[in-house]
């Protein structure tokens, strides 16, 4: 991969990428449109990246079909696709990590330890083998947005950070490749989590500004199906991350929750200075 980005860059072909752990979905693909006029060759990697899963998360488990995910980067109009293996990521003596601080520690970060500093690493060592001069990411992991807009700043890395909104099914769920863990049931429980998103949404554009008075309506929505297990409702500062009292022109609402075994994470940006749209097909 790195001979032949370096003969892209000396033929003067640029390169975008679409960083993937696989087992793809509209997000991802609409990833790769969302690269359509910013370089000459689109690109995706597919590396279910092991420094990134806790000791307890589901690393054996997580959703593979290579195959399939080909066909669909193809007809997204993908031109190149690297696969590489752990081994040759990460072969023996490997010792090196990227730790952004900070903006690691609240939100996810509380719950899993190294796993952003997984997702840095493993995204620097992609840029650096790809060579890509601009590369895209989907909002929905928003704290692994703004990581990695600090990474590329920080370390004056020469690629255009790209990021694409969410996408959502017709039921407001955020597409996300663990969604295939959640048996038909979960599912419609799981509709929970855009219901309290989108109460939010508009609340907080209406009459409600105090953030602690925004945070129980979203816990009461999501407690008021016993199947959902919440881990964290948070209102915070949509760039420094930092906490928030008042939602002020705009404040990220961030939702973690488990629905059977499956955690689901979702965001949304509210307030009276927020231009992210409804979220349709939520009744609240």
């Amino acid at each position: 991969m790195a001979e032949y980005a370096a003969d892209l860059q000396r033929q003067g072909v640029t390169l975008g990428l679409v960083p993937t752990m696989g087992y793809l979905h509209e997000g991802h693909l609409s990833l790769v449109r969302l690269l359509e006029g910013r370089c000459d060759l689109k690109a995706a990697s597919i590396f279910v990246n092991p420094i990134q899963f806790g000791q307890d998360e589901d690393l054996g488990r997580y959703p593979r079909d290579e195959e399939r995910d080909l066909e669909l980067l193809a007809e997204a109009g993908c031109g190149l696709v690297f696969c590489p293996d752990a081994a040759d990521m990460y072969p023996s003596g490997f010792r090196t990590s990227v730790e952004v601080d900070t903006l690691s520690q609240p939100m996810c970060g509380r719950f899993r330890p190294g796993h952003f500093s997984g997702v840095a690493t493993v995204v620097l060592k992609l840029f650096n083998l790809t060579r890509c001069s601009v590369a895209a990411f989907g909002l929905k992991d928003y704290q692994q947005a703004q990581i990695l807009r600090r990474m590329v700043e920080d370390l004056n890395l020469p690629v255009e950070l790209l990021f694409g909104e969410t996408i959502r099914e017709q039921d407001g769920l955020a597409l996300s490749t663990r969604n295939a863990y959640l048996s038909p049931r979960e599912r419609e429980t799981a509709q929970a989590v855009p219901k309290a998103l989108e109460w939010a949404r508009r609340r907080a554009s209406e009459d409600i500004r105090d953030c602690t008075e925004l945070s129980r309506g979203i816990s009461s929505i999501l407690t008021s199906r016993p199947e959902v297990r919440v881990q964290y409702v948070e209102l915070v500062d949509p760039e420094s991350l930092e906490p928030r009292n008042q939602v002020g022109e705009r404040v990220l609402v961030a939702v973690a929750a488990f629905v059977g075994t499956t955690r689901l994470i979702d965001n949304l940006i509210v307030g009276p200075g927020s231009t992210m749209k409804p979220i349709h097909g939520v009744n609240v």
